[in-house]
């Protein structure tokens, strides 16, 4: 039988409160108390999960951990987060249920944690695979990004969630995540301006002061120092714990896992440290003539560096802290700001800045995490938001009403599904249903949010109503209306009890929530209600050109001027709630109860007082009370029958039957009263704890018992075991015993007669050997002899042909003799001869001359040197000129001859630069108007690309053809070149980049004078047809491939679709024929040629980085383009 640990197994206290005896406030706090002691930090009421923070870490969240709670049933093992984490998304997976897990608490009880538990539960135990490690890991990354800009150190709380959030995760039908969805309600933006003593800003200030680089830093124009920004508290800038320089490398990596470009991050910083130089800005009073007092900045310079952060002019943003514009239909009036105006307009513009900018992080976000397929998926909510909040007297404001608003919505669908899910299982099972009497607080929630008498409603009013508006009237108007509601009290009223308590300030009302009193300061409700900020600073943030501005300011944009009031914040987180709420009725819920042991944040202390108000206000007692109005406990009859069989003979130790036949005979047996339980269609109900504590204590006894005869029939088993494997081995002993003997007896007679055989056989052997040698020496002698006998006549042969020899040699000798020796006389004679023709015409040589020299001589005088040097000079000239003509006609060829004589340096330089002008004129003499065309073209592209691009070099030796697809002879592109108005000056086949999955499509690229057009392979139908005034610019990369990005004119007709991002093999003269075009109209801008390996493409509404990088492809030796996500297209570009 296999042993399972189950939740009444060795238990600590009660695991599940559903089963307490006897059931009082004190001995539910007794039991937490006491599991708390035992680091049993999880209790159970049903289903819902109480979670007590130990302030430590427990080693309970381990690998193993997970694996031990994965797919078991929920009352299977002890109490853990993991279980109901476990039992949520199976009812998502198997049964198709949608589910939400709800966290609720006070501020420090655990909750953010309890959400990381759970998602991080679901991330382990769902499907494996490289999609789905990515969008499980941007899902888990998400939190650090939004716990660096949402939460602060608190006095509950080092890292307290200053906003609620709620989690759609998105899974398929396998149950794997595909995405997720966040939702965030009411940023406490007060924090940016001012914090309580002793606690801090936002986390992400000090971050970014104690982690960034000192560059950074530079860029931002921010310093280490916390003490220079009026918006940071310093008696708590460093919390024990929290390393805030390692936190921002944590949300800098988070930020790009999730899909943040480095370009947005460094926008998101530079809005970070606009807040902080907000914050330093000071005014002082200047009076004017009328009378007026007018605020002016004291120190410019933090305004104009936030302006330079924000690209915003110094001026505009000074004008708009000083001076405020009103509107009234078609009139306009603008009236100065004294110093308490322009320092509420600063602290405005700050926390509307920075409630945006987290506003758009979550955006952003979600755009990252999305789902990407369009199927129906199972959705899993998570909700973490604030717990309900009860602080000093006089410090509950807006804000703690709003949230303890949300508290009782929340609190009123916990009661609703609570009771519906019991009533459920009840009428599923066909159980009696008994009506549960309990606290409904839908009154209460009807007081605040009621559209006509609501406390929100005449909040609202009393901010749209004209006339003068302070937090009195608005508290004489509650008086007046809500004076009779029995959860409303004030000192003001027409109820006469409430005018002598002084508890009850005269400024203050109070309201009976759930959780108990609270007493809430008016002061302040108007004007956070309507969180104005004055237009002429919204329209000075959208004249910004910083890239996220107009994001933030959609109202700023002075063609779209709104003079219609924006809805307040009460009304906007009404309507939230209102989602929230029916978001949270179509799935199944799932709760966990955050419970903080002490105020002092440290580990096992528990105190008392502290914890019996979280259960009284979480209403935990009344949540026991209405699970056991019915029946405490109810379970599954093959459980029941598998837990409790040893306790009858007839269901021990198998039960062949029906698991619910086998339980009735179990329960009968055990003589347990009819009225203490009932049976369901599945399941077997108990209504006392104490019927149920009663079976437990009989099965121990029982098991015990058990336990004494396993042992005894183990220990006559393993005798008996011992016995015959004894037994066994003797006889396998003796057997191998006489094998032995045996053996060694045929191994002796085997010896023997193999020695007798060896003998016989060498003796056989020895006399055919004799034999055998005796006919080999006869036949050696017989050969030896003949052998003798031919060498003797070979040899005498061999004289006699030698002697013949050496006579034939002597007479050739001879004869080769004699003919030399006529040979060499003839030669003598022959040279002879020659000498004495030679000396004769030497002879008649000389005499010639003598004769010629005595002819001559009359005309040699004074002159004769001067004509033997011009005769000689001539010569030289002319030998020099006939060596030039070996030079060539080409204007490359830098070759030229070695001058041959000094007096020709100045004429040889002079005549080879002639020459060069002269054969350079000649070649160009020879060029077509089309042939310099392509040379303007190459040209034109070496100024681009060189040095600049790597693909460059290899299209000089390739020539510009322009008409790469022959559209004018081609039949195919007939109704195509009709089409067209103008010449075509370029066509050729591009490949369209498509952003969903970085795969690119065949088009036709034609280019003419005024407009380039798209247009399908293979129909020829245009697709799209671009004005070249359109154009703004051309994007490129520096490396080795044929992609590029033609950009268009935001606002321009052709820019609705968006860019264009084409790839193709002759990128080189498409664009350097656009850059042509543009340079030689006289009617439109030049175009732009940007070469970067990262720019922007405008796809529709997204912009994309396309990013390119280098590595071998698997396609081959050509570029590739894939999708990394929504916003980040990589290139993978083959190394050179």
């Amino acid at each position: 039988m296999e042993v399972k640990t189950s939740l009444l197994d060795n238990m600590i206290g009660v695991g599940d409160m559903v089963l307490l005896e006897p059931l009082n406030e004190d001995s539910f706090i007794m039991n937490l108390r006491n599991r708390f002691d035992h680091n049993e930090i999880y209790t159970y009421i049903g289903s819902v999960v109480i979670s007590m923070n130990p302030y430590r870490s427990l080693p309970i969240y381990t690998p193993q951990k997970v694996e031990e709670y994965r797919n078991r049933n929920f009352y299977e093992l002890s109490p853990h987060i993991y279980a109901l984490a476990d039992e949520a998304y199976r009812s998502l997976r198997d049964q198709d249920k949608d589910q939400c897990i709800l966290i609720t608490g006070e501020s420090g009880a655990g909750k953010t944690e309890a959400s990381k538990l759970v998602m991080s539960y679901v991330a382990a135990v769902c499907g494996k695979g490289q999609e789905v490690n990515k969008v499980k890991e941007q899902l888990l990354q998400s939190n650090p990004v939004l716990e660096a800009f949402g939460n602060a150190k608190t006095m509950r709380n080092d890292n307290s969630s200053r906003f609620g959030k709620y989690m759609d995760i998105e899974f398929d039908f396998k149950g794997d995540p595909l995405g997720g969805v966040i939702s965030n309600y009411l940023l406490e933006k007060s924090r940016v301006c001012k914090q309580p003593r002793g606690e801090r800003n936002f986390h992400i200030f000090y971050q970014l002061l104690s982690g960034a680089s000192d560059d950074t830093l530079m860029k931002l124009k921010l310093d280490r120092d916390f003490s220079k920004y009026n918006y940071l508290s310093l008696d708590s800038a460093n919390v024990n714990g929290l390393d805030d320089a390692a936190s921002f490398r944590t949300v800098r990596n988070a930020m790009q896992i999730v899909g943040f470009m480095e370009a947005e991050v460094q926008s998101v910083l530079e809005l970070v440290a606009a807040v902080l130089k907000l914050g330093n800005i000071e005014f002082k009073p200047e009076s004017r003539v009328n009378g007026f007092d007018e605020s002016r900045v004291k120190d410019k310079n933090d305004l104009k560096e936030m302006c330079e952060l924000l690209g915003i002019e110094q001026s505009v943003l000074e004008r708009a802290f000083s001076y405020r514009t009103v509107e009234a239909k078609m009139e306009k009036m603008s009236t100065t700001l004294n110093v308490a105006q322009a320092y509420y307009a600063r602290d405005a513009l700050a926390k509307n800045l920075y409630s945006r900018l987290f506003s758009w992080l979550v955006t952003r976000i979600n755009e990252s995490i999305k789902a990407q397929a369009k199927t129906r998926h199972k959705v899993m909510g998570v909700l973490d938001i604030y717990g309900f909040e009860i602080f000093e007297v006089r410090d509950n404001s807006f804000e703690q009403f709003i949230i303890n608003y949300c508290n009782e919505k929340l609190q009123q669908i916990f009661i609703e599904l609570t009771l519906r899910e019991e009533q459920e299982e009840y009428i599923r099972e066909d159980i009696e249903w008994t009506n549960i009497e309990y606290f409904n607080n839908a009154v209460i929630c009807d007081l605040i949010e009621n559209n006509q008498n609501g406390i929100l409603a005449m909040l609202d009013e009393e901010c749209l109503r004209p006339g003068t508006v302070t937090d009195d009237t608005f508290l004489d108007k509650l008086n007046t209306i809500c004076a009779e509601h029995q959860h409303f009290e004030s000192r003001l009223n027409k109820n006469s009890k409430f005018l002598t308590d002084h508890s009850l300030p005269h400024s203050c009302f109070r309201i009976q929530h759930y959780a108990g009193k609270v007493l809430y300061r008016v002061e302040g409700f108007v004007d956070k209600n309507n969180d104005l900020l004055y237009r002429d600073l919204s329209q000075a943030m959208y004249k910004a050109t910083h890239s996220l501005m107009r994001q933030l300011f959609p109202e700023g944009n002075p063609a779209k001027v709104n003079l219609k009031r924006p809805p307040t914040a009460g009304f906007q987180f009404k309507a939230s709630v209102g989602v929230l709420m029916k978001n949270l009725q179509t799935k199944n819920p799932n709760y966990i109860r955050c419970i903080k042991p002490n105020d002092k944040k440290v580990a096992h202390i528990f105190t008392d007082s502290l914890v019996c108000h979280q259960v009284r206000y979480l209403g935990l007692v009344e949540n026991v009370r209405v699970r056991r109005a019915g029946y405490a406990f109810r379970q599954p009859y093959e459980s029941c029958l598998e837990r409790y069989k040893m306790l009858c003979k007839k269901t021990w130790p198998h039960w062949r039957g029906p698991a619910r036949d086998g339980v009735e005979v179990l329960l009968t047996d055990c003589s347990v009263p009819t009225e203490e339980f009932a049976y369901g269609r599945s399941k077997i109900f108990i209504r006392n704890p104490r019927t149920l504590f009663t079976l437990e204590e009989r099965r121990r006894a029982c098991l015990e018992d058990l336990a004494t005869l396993i042992q005894k029939i183990y220990r006559g088993w393993k005798s008996r075991t011992h016995f015959l494997l004894l037994k066994k081995s003797q006889v396998v002993v003796a057997a191998w015993y006489r094998r032995y003997a045996q053996q060694n007896k045929y191994q002796k007679i085997k010896s023997a007669t193999l020695v007798m055989q060896s003998f016989i056989r060498g003796w056989k052997a020895r006399n055919i050997l004799r034999q055998l040698k005796y006919e080999k020496r006869c036949k050696e002698a017989v050969t030896t002899i003949a052998a003798y006998w031919h060498g003797t006549q070979a040899r005498m042969e061999l004289r006699r042909l030698k002697t013949e020899a050496r006579n034939k040699r002597a007479v050739s000798v001879i004869w080769a003799y004699w003919q030399g020796t006529k040979a060499r006389r003839e030669l003598r004679r022959l040279k002879e001869e020659a000498r004495r023709k030679h000396a004769v015409a030497i002879i008649w040589a000389y005499w010639l001359g003598l004769q010629v020299r005595r002819e001559y001589r009359k005309f040699f005088r004074a002159n004769a040197g001067k004509k033997i040097y011009d005769f000689t000079i001539q010569r030289i000239m002319q030998k020099y000129f006939l060596g030039l003509k070996t030079t060539t006609m080409s204007p490359m060829d830098n070759s030229w001859p070695a001058k041959p004589y000094g007096f020709l340096e100045g004429a040889h330089t002079q005549l080879r630069r002639i020459f060069h002008l002269w054969r350079c004129k000649k070649y160009r003499g020879q060029f077509t108007e089309e042939k310099k065309a392509v040379y303007e073209e190459k040209l034109e592209a070496s100024e681009i690309f060189k040095d600049k691009k790597a693909l460059y070099p290899s299209s000089v030796s390739q020539p510009f053809k322009g008409d790469y697809l022959e559209i004018q002879k081609n039949p195919k592109y007939q109704k195509l070149n009709s089409a067209m108005e103008e010449k075509v000056l370029l066509a050729d086949l591009v490949n369209k980049i498509n952003r969903a999955n970085g795969k690119g499509s065949p088009r036709l690229f034609l280019l003419t004078k005024s407009n380039f057009v798209l247009a399908d392979q293979k129909t020829g139908q245009v697709k799209a047809s671009v004005p070249l005034p359109d154009l703004a610019s051309v994007s490129v990369s520096t490396q080795s491939d044929g992609f590029f990005a033609l950009k268009l004119k935001e606002g321009s007709a052709s820019a609705s679709k968006g860019d264009f991002l084409l790839s193709s093999e002759h990128l080189i003269e498409i664009i350097t024929k656009l850059h042509r075009i543009g340079t030689t109209a006289a009617d439109r801008d030049q175009i732009n040629i940007d070469i970067s390996d990262e720019f922007l493409v405008q796809f529709k509404q997204d912009k994309v980085c396309v990013k390119f990088i280098q590595g071998g492809p698997k396609n081959g030796n050509s570029a590739a383009c894939k999708r990394k996500n929504n916003r980040l297209l990589e290139v993978s570009v083959p190394s050179p």
